[in-house]
């Protein structure tokens, strides 16, 4: 395993972004839709879903490679949503990891667009790759394409997306914020820790295990994004402070206060590291990654 947890994440985010690009479909595709497509997939960021299927093909002993077009159909996906999610009639974001938004710098009709075709991409991708895969049988290609289409979906994310749009400017319970987190944000954290089972050849314990340990990191990372937007620093966010209290968002700050928003990212990080523990999982990196979630500015 590697020494330290930055150089881990430092390796595996230069070999996720290595084979990311070549990913991408360019022939026959209109210059304008392939750079628009470019600018946001290669715009940097944490590659936290991908590297987290490669952290489950690493625990369960099992070569990391099998994993990378599931690996990256997960950022392409995640990527086309930060894309829709910056547009004027969602969030209206101008800067997304310290660069303008695709929006600002292609227009709208294409970033929809781009969106559109990075989404679609991931499945043919993922359809593609793994039939000419002779390790990866087809009924695990079609549960990782039934897991992704289900997390990704009206069911996981984009009906977290909505809940959030329906959520601004109301007073909503604790319950109404942890469905929206759990959706926008977890289910593709879930996804990946699914898909990376899956390709691992998981146990039914282990399954068990990496799901709960999504759900726990899922609700984590949206409560340090939440804090962050409070107190963070914008620079280092590559986006604006406050825009959650400028919107009107409900945020565990704003239902909870700061302290107890803290303490609920401890427990839940406690959570999923003893989920790991119990199946057998805490020699990995996931316990490390878990602490990641918690204590990273950006």
């Amino acid at each position: 395993m590697v020494g330290t947890l930055q150089a881990y994440l430092a390796e595996k985010t230069a070999y996720i972004e290595q084979h990311l690009l070549p990913c991408l479909e360019q022939e026959g595709v209109p210059d304008s839709l392939y750079e628009s497509m470019r600018y946001s997939l290669m715009a940097g960021g944490k590659r936290l879903r991908p590297m987290l299927v490669l952290a489950v093909l690493e625990a369960l002993d099992k070569p990391v490679k099998r994993g990378l077009p599931f690996a990256c159909a997960l950022e392409m996906i995640h990527t086309y949503s930060l894309i829709h999610d910056d547009l004027p009639a969602m969030d209206d974001d101008d800067l997304r990891r310290g660069k303008p938004t695709n929006h600002k710098v292609f227009g709208e009709a294409t970033a929809i667009l781009a969106g559109d075709a990075l989404l679609t991409r991931a499945f043919s991708l993922i359809a593609e790759s793994y039939q000419a895969d002779p390790e990866v049988q087809p009924a695990t290609t079609v549960k990782l394409i039934a897991e992704l289409g289900k997390r990704a979906g009206a069911q996981g994310m984009v009906g977290g997306q909505m809940a959030d749009i329906e959520g601004e400017g109301k007073r909503l319970d604790l319950e109404q914020l942890s469905y929206i987190h759990q959706h926008k944000t977890g289910d593709l954290l879930v996804a990946a820790l699914r898909g990376g089972g899956y390709l691992a050849e998981a146990s039914d314990e282990q399954m068990e295990a990496l799901t709960r340990y999504g759900v726990c990191i899922g609700h984590a990372f949206q409560i340090q994004d939440d804090i962050l937007n409070v107190e963070g620093d914008a620079a280092l966010l590559g986006k604006a402070v406050g825009s959650d209290a400028d919107r009107e968002k409900a945020t565990y700050p704003s239902l909870l206060g700061l302290e107890e928003s803290r303490r609920r990212l401890h427990a839940l990080i406690d959570e999923a590291k003893t989920a790991l523990a119990e199946a057998g999982l805490s020699h990995s990196i996931l316990p490390q990654l878990a602490d990641y979630v918690c204590n990273r500015k950006n």
